[in-house]
């Protein structure tokens, strides 16, 4: 018999000490994923700068100028996240895997929501002897973010107060000792999540609904398109995450992590970028106001 830190060799007359298993920046899988969360970051920091360049364009100034940047601002820390699930597990890193990953997804989500009411809103205010123009400000759009991130916080408070993630060592593999964030409370972990799929869902039922609605650059339609990639990903993400071990599972979250972010980016941004780099003919008002009167004619 061996000690609980070594396994027997072939011939079972020699115990060999167990290697350590974890998701590095010196592996292959760790290697990769952070160079692809370089680059996605980079993508968004571009697509950044572009907006801010073009800032008094049209394209821009349509449906929240602020809040797109600071959806893009978010996106940033979001897919900066993935680099808190690479390396050596700790009790540190553990707690702020999770509740860092659901705090700042809800926050994007949020922010999408926001976009969306927005568009609904502005355009029953312009409705004859409508009350709703007081609602269509920074101010409405702001505290849609703030009340919906607030409640994730709270789960997430909640949940380091009762039972926070910490970093384990699991010895039942032969050969090599699992270090793991374990995540403390599964049922606060899969309530985290429930929320975050509770608020794209939603995103995605108002957005659709609104998807036909007279709007300058079709807004609605891209994120009516990102959250059915977001949902997409993350309802694959839940049974290959059970279905995972060791540093497998902690890929997989990442590849969900990066994944589901890339498409709000490309979903949402992509069509603005297209019209500001490629076809600036129609970042003018003249167009705004030709398309405009189409869509009512419609």
């Amino acid at each position: 018999m061996c000690p609980e830190d070594y396994w027997p060799n072939t011939a079972k007359n020699f115990c060999n000490l167990k290697y350590i298993d974890f998701l590095s920046y010196e592996d292959p899988l760790g290697a990769s994923l952070a160079t692809v969360t370089a680059v996605s970051s980079l993508m968004s920091a571009i697509v950044f700068c572009i907006l801010i360049k073009h800032h008094n364009t049209p394209v821009v100034k349509a449906n929240n100028r602020e809040v797109s940047y600071f959806l893009l601002i978010t996106l940033q820390l979001c897919l900066l996240t993935a680099l808190i699930f690479i390396g050596r597990p700790k009790n540190v890193t553990c707690i702020f895997r999770q509740t860092a990953f659901g705090i700042f997804f809800s926050i994007c989500i949020s922010s999408i929501l926001a976009k969306t009411i927005t568009v609904v809103i502005a355009f029953n205010a312009t409705k004859p002897g409508s009350s709703l123009k007081k609602w269509v400000g920074l101010k409405m759009s702001f505290g849609t973010i703030f009340c919906c991130s607030l409640f994730q916080c709270f789960i997430c408070v909640v949940w380091l107060c009762v039972s926070p993630p910490f970093s384990e060592f699991d010895k039942n593999y032969p050969e090599k000792t699992l270090i793991q964030c374990n995540e403390g409370s599964v049922f606060m972990f899969y309530f985290m999540l429930t929320y975050l799929g509770i608020l794209a869902i939603v995103c995605l039922i108002i957005a659709f609904l609104a998807r036909n609605l007279p709007n300058s650059f079709n807004e609605t339609k891209f994120i009516t398109f990102s959250m059915i990639v977001f949902v997409s990903v993350w309802l694959s993400f839940i049974p290959a995450y059970i279905s995972t071990k060791g540093k497998y599972m902690v890929a997989v979250e990442i590849f969900a992590i990066l994944s589901s972010s890339a498409g709000l980016l490309l979903c949402i941004f992509t069509p603005k970028c297209y019209i500001i780099l490629i076809r600036p003919d129609m970042n003018t008002r003249e167009h705004i106001t030709r398309q405009q009167k189409t869509a009512y004619k419609s």
